[in-house]
Formats: C-alpha cells, structure tokens, sequence
C-alpha cells in the first residue's frame, strides 16, 4: 500500500517529528510519498535531513492556473459526482463567516490539485497531521477518490475554536486517529459520540535516540556556573514572560546562571524589554531560530531545560532534553504529566506559579545528586516509551491493519 502524508508545511523546524516518523515506517517498508499544502521558507529546512524531505515533496501551492484548470477538468470529466458533491462539502465544512466561505473555496480548488496528484502516484490512503486547514484539504481530496483517510491529533488547539468546531466531523470521516496523548485523546472524545472511539490511538511522537549528540554542559558561559536554557517559540502561551521573572528571581537567591532562548516570535521584542527591565542584561541571551541539530547542541551544553507554557501538546523538546541526560523542570499541563512524574523524571510546577519554577529551578541546579537522579531515570523513560523504533509500531498497526481495501466513510 503506498501511503500519503500531508502537513500545510513540510518540511518544519518544530515538526522533526513528522520526518522521523516517515522514515521509521519507510524502514519497516511502507511506502510513502510526502505533500505539503505550501512550501516552507529556506530556514525551515537547514538540516541535511530536512533538505531531502524538502526535495522529494509534493506542494500544491503555489499553484500555476495552468495546473489548477487542468487538475479541475480531469476532475469534472471523470467523476462529476463526486466533484460537486466534494464542492458542497467543502461549503458545509467550515467556520461561519465570509473569510472562511472564502478560504473554503480555496480549500475545494487546492483538494482537486492534490487528489489528481494522489491519482498519478497511485496513493491509496492519506493520513494528516494536524486537524488545520491541511486538514481540510486532505479531507475533501480523499472524499473525493473515495480513498481511506486518518490523521493524527497533537494538542488544544485543535479542539479549540475554529478547528474543534470542525473536528468531529472530521473523526467521523477518518479511518482512525492517532493522538500523541491521553490528554489530548480525552479532549477529542469530549466532543466525538462514545460509538466512535475505537478509531483512537495513542501514537507518540518518537525521537531517533542514535542521532542525539552528547551532553557536554557548558560552564564557563560568560563566568556563570549554571545554563538554563528554553525552547520554543516566542508567543504569549509559551509563558517566556513568567519564566524571565522567575529567573530573575533565581539570580536572587545567589544562583549563577545564565539563561537561553532558543526560537522566534512575536513577544521577542518585548520579551528583550522586559529582560533589560529585569536587570538580566548579559544573563539572558536570544538566540534566535535555530534548526534540529544546533537545537539539540543548544540543549546538551545546558545544565537544565525549562518549559513554561499555558498549553502544550506533548512537547517534543522535553523529550530530547529527557533523552540527552538533561534535567527538566515543566508546567502541569495537558500532555506532560505523562511524559514527567514528579521528582522522578523532572521536577513539574503549577502553570503560572512562577515562585514555584523558581523553587524548582533552584532545586536542580543546587542538587547534583537529584539532577543525576532524574536525568538517568528520564533517560530511561524515553528508551521505553520514546524511541522512534517503539513509538511507530501503533501506527504501523493501524496502516497494515486497514490496508488499501478500506473505504471512508462518506460525509454528507
């Protein structure tokens, strides 16, 4: 069965996951082809890894009008139908409003580009990441041909409006969903009927466990003894502006340390601000977006990975902190409790209690013999649980288990 794969960008910095499950199941001998709704920026791609992903994918746009006329008239030639069926669906699926009436019909025309594709290539199942407008386009493509199709759901923003408006609608089509949490598969089930839960699957987000760089903490950055550093990106959820305090307040208590931002956004400017109003010039640094591989040597040169968020799905980079022996301290929100016990795997904090992160960040850096503790023990966890090899396997299930004489169901 050769297999679709569909993101509105692929490749991206944030989603080297989505690359490395494509290669787990490629080496099992799945085939698979990789289609991207738009192509990414240059910056999206700067690893080897990410350059070939880029090179052998498939984008629908920008789409030539030549491309477009073409991939419509094989449509309403060879099944009309289904055509104007599909184009009262993409009416029907979507948030009120005239702007999504309008990124509906384009949602339509792009679908029709991608199912001829899908047509060429022989592809016999597609399977989405992300509930998003991706999404929408995948789904009408498959309804359309009438070919299987699944997705995989990664966190609250697709229950949330405008997305989980959609959302059970698109479980009811689906094949299966695959979840990357409990958390998130209780959210997706809290607006989906009890009679179709059996489509869902936890299916984690797996890390290659062989390609991670060793741990090399950095002590003599700029003459502090400790570097704590954050990934992700600069905007309001990541909770950045609570971290800066907290730290502040670490550097108080007579704690050296410095701290890194690793990633782009938004709230940078403000964030550099408030860094200056807190009087951290020189202790925190910004570094910017950087990609797979110099994330990950940013990270193993530090002695502690905070993530502060609001909201989270299950966050990858604590997983690669977890995997590199880097001690973590995280909010507890959706997914990462599962991820973290407490004390065990890393020290986790109530979101928004930024005097409890700084009692949690001043606990590790001052206690060597816990920061060991919780580091072999997450070390652990991920060879368990995370691994790219084990984590697949579900997946791998679901697909062989379907195989290519499965139909969708039809939406109406």
């Amino acid at each position: 069965m050769r297999i679709g794969y569909l993101t509105s960008q692929y490749p991206a910095t944030s989603h080297t996951f989505i690359r490395r499950e494509v290669e787990a199941l490629r080496l099992r001998g799945v085939a698979i082809d990789t289609f991207s709704i738009r192509k990414p920026d240059a910056a999206e791609y700067g690893s080897e890894q990410d350059r070939a992903a880029f090179a052998e994918t498939y984008y629908v746009l920008p789409a030539a009008l030549t491309r477009l006329f073409a991939a419509h008239l094989w449509a309403i030639s060879s099944r009309p139908i289904a055509y104007f069926s599909v184009f009262g669906l993409a009416l029907k699926h979507r948030a009120p409003g005239f702007k999504a009436l309008v990124w509906a019909l384009f949602h339509f025309a792009e679908s029709i580009v991608l199912a001829r594709e899908f047509r060429k290539r022989g592809i016999e199942h597609l399977h989405n990441h992300f509930a998003n407008a991706g999404a929408n386009v995948g789904l009408l493509a498959t309804q359309f041909l009438g070919m299987p199709w699944s997705l995989t759901l990664h966190g609250i923003s697709e229950t949330d409006y405008p997305a989980g408006l959609l959302l059970a609608d698109k479980i009811r089509a689906a094949q299966f969903v695959a979840c990357v949490s409990w958390f998130g598969q209780a959210q997706a089930m809290r607006i989906t009927p009890p009679h179709y839960w059996h489509k869902f699957s936890i299916v984690r987000c797996g890390l290659s466990l062989s390609s991670l760089p060793e741990r090399w903490p950095d002590k003599g950055l700029a003459g502090a003894q400790y570097r704590v550093i954050c990934v992700g990106r600069l905007s309001s959820e990541k909770g950045h502006a609570g971290l800066l305090e907290a730290f502040a307040d670490l550097r108080g208590r007579g704690i050296q340390a410095n701290l890194v931002l690793v990633g782009d956004g938004p709230e940078r400017d403000s964030l550099e601000r408030q860094s200056i109003a807190l009087g951290l010039t020189g202790a925190v640094s910004f570094k910017g977006r950087k990609d797979e591989q110099e994330t990950l040597a940013e990270i193993a040169r530090s002695d502690l990975l905070v993530l502060p968020s609001f909201m989270e799905g299950l966050p990858v980079v604590l997983m690669e902190a977890m995997a590199l022996g880097v001690p973590v301290v995280a909010s507890r929100v959706a997914g990462i409790p599962e991820l973290i016990e407490d004390r065990k795997e890393g020290i986790l904090f109530r979101p928004a209690d930024w005097r409890a992160l700084c009692d949690a960040m001043e606990r590790i850096l001052s206690d060597s013999v816990l920061a060991e503790r919780i580091a072999k023990a997450a070390r652990a966890k991920i060879e368990r649980e995370f691994d790219i090899a084990v984590a697949v396997e579900p997946l791998l299930a679901r697909f062989v288990g379907f195989g290519s004489s499965a139909t969708p169901p039809a939406m109406s």
